[in-house]
This record gives structure tokens, sequence and C-alpha cells, in this order.
């Protein structure tokens, strides 16, 4: 996600290789090509790195969107090892959801084109349902510790998806419409969970 530099920049010295980079580069070309339509072996090239190389970093083409996203997951988790003892549950986790999802300005045209491949494309949908999990354990194993229960009991888990359903949906909504600000949308989802559906009115519900 930091390194920007298009498939196209060629010239001069090589830059490093590195996950983050060599995502954005496929990303571009997913996004220009066409995910099915863009080979291994054209994101290497474009990247200037072997085949080879390419699969160090990655597992499968179909991990190339999600850039080095054991990192992510490492960053998700000390950022809720981070918040205060003393608040709630619902508020660590609030603040560590905007906190992991906030975006630099320069990032936001990529980020953007790497949700709409995750989101959308149907040959990434088994993929992403593995990484997915990742996230959700992320989000078990703070509520469990916090609970003094197992990641894998109901109330963690439960805690996961809906969380995790508050993050697609936000994302959705900022893919259809990207001049509205995500961190409003994953906080707007937040509140629902603090209040529960009944609350709910009419105009509410349209939203």
């Amino acid at each position: 996600m930091k390194d920007c530099r298009g498939p196209s920049s060629r010239t001069g010295r090589r830059p490093a290789t590195t996950q983050d980079r060599i995502s954005t580069v496929g990303i571009e070309l997913f996004t220009q090509q066409g995910f099915d339509e863009t080979s291994v072996d054209q994101v290497a090239e474009a990247c200037g790195i072997a085949r080879r190389t390419l699969f160090r970093y990655f597992p499968s083409k179909n991990a190339i969107p999600w850039g080095d996203f054991d990192a992510h997951l490492a960053e998700m988790r000390t950022q809720l090892a981070a918040q205060p003892a003393d608040i709630s549950i619902a508020d660590a986790l609030t603040a560590a959801l905007l906190q992991f999802n906030a975006l630099p300005a320069s990032e936001k045209a990529n980020h953007h084109k790497r949700m709409s491949l995750i989101l959308r494309v149907p040959a990434l949908q088994a993929y992403s349902v593995v990484m997915y999990e990742g996230w959700r354990t992320v989000i078990a194993e703070y509520v469990a510790g916090r609970l003094g229960t197992s990641p894998t009991d109901h109330v963690p888990r439960t805690v996961g998806y809906l969380l995790l359903g508050i993050a697609m949906s936000a994302y959705e909504q900022w893919l259809e419409d990207d001049s509205l600000e995500l961190s409003q949308l994953l906080a707007a989802g937040m509140h629902w969970l603090y209040d529960g559906l009944s609350p709910l009115g009419e105009q509410d519900a349209q939203q």
C-alpha cells in the first residue's frame, strides 16, 4: 500500500522489491487489463523481477491484491493491544477499526482499486474468504482476551463476524461513491452495532 510506483516506471535504478510494491503494480495491471486477463508473468515483468522471485513473496496470483496482509494483521493486533483496558470492548474495537482503515490521501486511489478487486472479482472470492478468517481471528482473540474466554467461543466469534460485516458494508458503499468518507461509514456501522437494530427509524434504515 505504501509504494505507488506504477508498472511503467522502469527507467533508471530498479526500485527495491517488496510485497507492497509488487501488489501495487499488480493492482494497476489487474485494473487496466482485467484480473483474469493478466498473468503472473506480466506482473513479474512489470516489476522487473523473475516469476520465481514473485512467488517468494506471494503464494498465488490471488494473493497479490492483498499485499503484505500478515503485516497488516500484526498492525491490527498492535492497535488493539494499545487500547486502554478501562474502556469498553465496543469503544476499543471502534478506535482500532478506524485507526486500521485510516488512509493518507496519497493511498486512497490505490486502495480503492485494491478493494474493488477484492470485493468484485469473482475469481478472488474463495481466496478472500481465507483472508477474512484471519482478520476475524484477530478481533476474536482480542474480545476473548478481554472476556477471559476462548477465541472460538460464540461471543468472540460473533463479534469477529459483526465487525467484518461492518467493514465490508462500509467498503462496498465507498466503492459505489468514493466522495463519501470511509471513516464515517465505518463509524456509522459501529454506531448501529452499539445500539442494535431496534432503534433504527425509517430514515436511518434507508441510509
